[in-house]
């Protein structure tokens, strides 16, 4: 069997990892995993014939064939590789959780430490068990600090994710109603996110807490070193440990003000909307403050990030604004994306709704929640997709239905409107994007 070190030594010669036979580079290391329908040891041999300078596998038959390194499995070796090269480079790793807004949040956090220094950060939605280990070995090793975005539908994910990180900070975006099936409630829900903060508690980590977000404060009571942050309806002084956030604006777009170096004011405007948005906004704004980013280069780099994949992106078609926020949906990130569209300025609103899914036994009830906050906030138009919205009969809340995205297209298609926001919401599965296209 191959040790770590060892391993390691390979890693260093070789330092790009891939875990899909289908994309081998020239010189990589092959990690052979295995899945539910599938044997990475079966793709071994032409992994190597592709290019790959060594394969790491865990099945005996392969451990005398040229280029093979044996280990016991797979894939506890690429997370024990992952936390040595994490080990190896001694800098500061931020952990990022919560039920809604991880990604924004990454990604604007990601994008102010850039700007000030060489920062590694998660691509795309690399943040489960398989994705936060590639993450770190991708990391080169002149970066000064790495921003880690940790997911999870069960508990104990996120203490796994942490013990190959091992984050010195870490923040949790918020607390909601996600994967149910999974977490089985609300109070699983805040137990299993809540392992980042317990985390950091035990290591002496740093924890950033939200003050104005539910359950938060109470969450990281544990944590003696915590920066805490707030929404604010002025702004006051600067305090080392305590950062407030204006919100001045949100129609469409987000615009917000804090205090910089001098205690001058700042004012920027996003290009994110809703009063969700303004939350993760606030976020990178105090772990940018923390780490002694300068306020103008915290206000360009906001200012210049543009949501792209699905994720509360503005779509401006004709005369009409679209708000295309289909990546993922969950009763509370729904709820707050309803009430921002509710909040906005517009002749006629549309609120075209998917199906929340991983929702389990609280299924119905909470689409049922929906159609009636739907319904409450007086749209001009509800159309909801997929048969979760079916089984709790729409037209009851004078909802259009249709049983999936094909069959909205079409609808779309056919209506002529103008001077119209639409907002397109859905869980991944529902692929509400597709009614945009061509």
């Amino acid at each position: 069997m191959v040790a770590i070190q060892t391993l390691y030594e390979y890693y260093l010669a070789h330092p790009v990892v891939s875990t899909d036979s289908r994309q081998i580079t020239s010189g990589c290391l092959f990690f052979a995993l295995k899945g539910d329908k599938f044997d990475g040891n079966q793709y071994a041999e032409k992994a190597l014939a592709d290019g790959a300078a060594y394969a790491v596998v865990d099945d005996p038959s392969l451990a005398n064939k040229p280029g093979m390194l044996l280990v016991e499995n797979t894939l506890t070796a690429l997370q024990h590789l992952a936390r040595h090269h994490r080990r190896a480079i001694q800098i500061p790793v931020i952990g990022i959780g919560g039920s809604n807004g991880k990604t924004t949040t990454k990604e604007l956090v990601s994008a102010i430490l850039s700007s000030h220094y060489p920062c590694h950060f998660t691509k795309g939605n690399f943040n489960n068990h398989i994705g936060v280990p590639l993450t770190l070995l991708a990391m080169p090793k002149d970066t000064e600090v790495a921003v880690i975005e940790m997911g999870a539908n069960h508990p104990g994910e996120i203490d796994e994710l942490c013990q190959i990180a091992e984050p010195t900070h870490g923040l949790i975006t918020n607390i909601g109603k996600e994967h149910l099936e999974g977490f089985g409630s609300l109070e699983g829900v805040k137990k299993a996110e809540g392992e980042l903060f317990r985390y950091l508690a035990r290591t002496g980590g740093c924890a950033f807490v939200n003050a104005s977000e539910k359950y938060l404060n109470s969450m990281a009571r544990s944590n003696k070193r915590r920066v805490t942050y707030a929404a604010s309806d002025t702004l006051h002084e600067l305090q080392a440990t305590f950062v407030e956030v204006q919100l001045l604006r949100q129609t469409p777009f987000v615009e917000v003000a804090f205090v910089g170096e001098n205690n001058r004011p700042i004012q920027l405007q996003s290009k994110l909307f809703g009063r969700h948005n303004f939350n993760n906004i606030m976020s990178a704004i105090a772990l940018g403050m923390y780490f002694k980013v300068p306020a103008a280069k915290i206000k360009t780099a906001i200012e210049a990030y543009i949501p792209t994949n699905n994720r509360s992106q503005i779509v401006e078609k004709d005369s009409n604004t679209i708000i295309l926020d289909a990546y993922n949906a969950n009763p509370s990130s729904m709820e707050a994306a309803l009430d921002s569209f509710a909040a906005m300025d517009a002749q006629y609103k549309v609120a075209i709704l998917g199906d929340m899914l991983e929702l389990g036994a609280d299924s119905a009830k909470e689409h049922q929640a929906i159609l009636r906050r739907a319904q409450r906030l007086k749209f001009d138009k509800v159309i909801v997709v997929g048969k979760e919205f079916e089984a709790v009969h729409p037209s009851k809340y004078k909802a259009l239905y249709f049983p999936d995205a094909a069959a909205t297209k079409v609808w779309l298609n056919a209506q002529n409107f103008t001077q119209t926001m639409l907002l397109i919401k859905g869980s991944r599965g529902i692929r509400l994007e597709t009614i945009l296209l061509p």
